[in-house]
């Protein structure tokens, strides 16, 4: 059982008779009366998001979901296929299922596709990943006495704000819990 207190995003627990993935959560607490929990709820297999609140204390059964270390081979229209280092087995994924996360996956990128029990229903990104920027401007020196940035399109299409030394065709680490630049890969 996994309780209020406990909660993470990511976590995958069972409401009703369905499987729901938690993708965000906020603490509420009311002048009078107990604290609340307003959850982001996306179904696995429907992937319908839903908002639900919940009482403090509130208890629901934890679904246990395996995490498999994949490469990403490549897209194809609205599929995505990750394939299993060890035994080459390839999995396709859909857009709905890789969600955000296809903003921060290069050829050959390394991530772990989330399977409940023979079924894959998502993916798990590590907290940062290495992109190489494929178009950005030159950046002007001037009056820059503090931090300047300029915008830097990266080789999956996510557009960040990169620091003035920074060139195409550097590799940079990018944070992929807020999208930020991290540092030079």
């Amino acid at each position: 059982m996994i309780s209020t207190g406990e909660m993470k995003r990511g976590a995958t627990i069972e409401l009703d008779g369905r499987v729901y993935q938690v993708m965000d959560f906020s603490h509420i607490k009311m002048g009078r009366g107990s604290a609340q929990m307003r959850m982001k709820l996306r179904d696995i297999r429907r992937g319908d998001i839903i908002e639900r609140t919940f009482q403090a204390g509130e208890k629901w059964p934890r679904v246990r979901v395996e995490r498999v270390p994949m490469q990403f081979s490549y897209a194809e229209g609205d599929l995505f296929y990750f394939m299993n280092t060890e035994t080459y087995d390839q999995v396709p994924l859909t857009r709905d299922q890789v969600g955000e996360a296809m903003n921060f996956l290069a050829e050959n990128g390394t991530c772990d596709v989330l399977f409940l029990g023979d079924e894959p229903i998502g993916i798990e990104l590590p907290a940062s990943v290495a992109l190489k920027i494929t178009r950005c401007d030159p950046g002007v020196k001037g009056d820059t006495a503090t931090g300047a940035t300029k915008p830097a399109t990266l080789e999956s299409g996510l557009k960040v704000n990169v620091p003035l030394f920074v060139k195409a065709g550097d590799k940079i680490k990018v944070d992929t819990r807020t999208g930020e630049y991290l540092e030079r890969a």
